[in-house]
């Protein structure tokens, strides 16, 4: 069975409307305006098992909102979700012992006690026996390389070293389910990769399911077979990534270096970029086979690579396609 079952999960939030200026600001006293302002529309997607999903969308496209339903932290204004055998909202305190919520540059640990205390805290809170306790706090500490880091205050601690112990604290109960919201945020390279691969090891030895939010597409690259697009609350795509790449990414891109003076390569594709020597094309997927041949064919070839979009491009073109005017709803409302 699924961990997570979302069935058309809606979230309205109520928001006061107020014009600038002091006269406005006394009307508002008196009479307050609001506005409904739908910020998850009847999203559904499920996720097995082990499974490491990439939950992808620009600002408030309604990641957040959903990650904080599905953690029991907000009520849904419609619709419902089975997490685990449980619905979030209904803070049962076995649920909120089996899944954790991450989300980068926020801190849940004891703000001047060193990083031990506050992990004996989270044992206290979440009633880890102790035998667990000792055994994942010593595994996780080795994995994350926060051995050092232990008997200093969580103040005291950057914010790669404390977004590493807010993890570790955060699966100190082992919970197969977890949500992870910009975990790598604001971090150097060197901290990214070394959260990535904690992540990574920690759902193939837990057979953990993370759903997981990030802007850094490495973070999506390296830990995600599968992604969901949402914009504007609702869900534009939700397949692999292979699959994102074919619908949305146009076309491939070849990379072609030749001997002497670089001839014009119009004919064969769009030209991106143009060096001596050197160009990049573009050319619709069906063609690649073909305009590689003809540039082998025609050109003293030196070095030729087809390569797929960056996904970075791709995810822009998700989006922009979400921004697109539903054209049969204009011709409804023409005709």
């Amino acid at each position: 069975m699924p961990s997570v079952v979302v069935d058309r999960l809606t979230k309205t939030f109520k928001v006061p409307v107020r014009e600038e200026g002091f006269v406005n600001s006394m009307k508002a006293l008196v009479h307050r305006e609001y506005r409904q302002v739908e910020a998850v529309k009847a999203v559904s997607f499920a996720l097995e098992p082990g499974e490491v999903v990439g939950f992808l969308g620009p600002n408030g496209a309604g990641k957040t909102t959903t990650l904080k339903m599905l953690s029991g932290l907000l009520h849904p204004t419609a619709g419902d979700a089975n997490v685990i055998g449980y619905r979030p909202w209904e803070r049962d305190p076995e649920y909120l012992t089996r899944s954790a919520l991450v989300m980068g540059n926020r801190n849940s640990l004891q703000w001047d006690l060193p990083v031990a205390d506050s992990l004996d805290v989270r044992k206290a809170m979440y009633r880890i026996p102790d035998t667990d306790y000792r055994d994942r706090r010593a595994r996780f500490t080795e994995l994350l390389g926060v051995e050092d880091l232990l008997t200093k205050p969580v103040r005291n601690l950057s914010l790669g070293e404390r977004m590493k112990v807010e993890i570790l604290a955060a699966l100190l109960p082992a919970p197969p389910v977890l949500f992870l919201d910009e975990p790598t945020l604001g971090l150097d390279l060197s901290m990214q990769k070394r959260i990535r691969s904690f992540v990574a090891e920690y759902a193939a030895s837990e057979g953990a399911t993370i759903l997981l939010t990030s802007h850094y597409m490495a973070d999506v690259t390296a830990l995600c077979e599968r992604v969901i697009v949402i914009h504007r609350g609702s869900i534009l795509f939700d397949g692999g990534l292979a699959e994102l790449g074919e619908r949305f990414g146009g076309g491939k891109t070849i990379s072609v270096t030749v001997a002497g003076t670089l001839p014009s390569l119009e004919a064969y594709g769009e030209v991106l970029e143009a060096s001596a020597g050197k160009a990049v094309i573009e050319v619709a997927r069906e063609d690649v086979a073909s305009t590689a041949a003809r540039l082998l064919a025609d050109l003293d070839v030196q070095d030729l690579s087809i390569e797929d979009p960056p996904i970075e491009d791709v995810i822009e073109r998700t989006f922009a396609s979400g921004d697109e005017p539903d054209r049969s709803s204009e011709d409804a409302a023409t005709s």
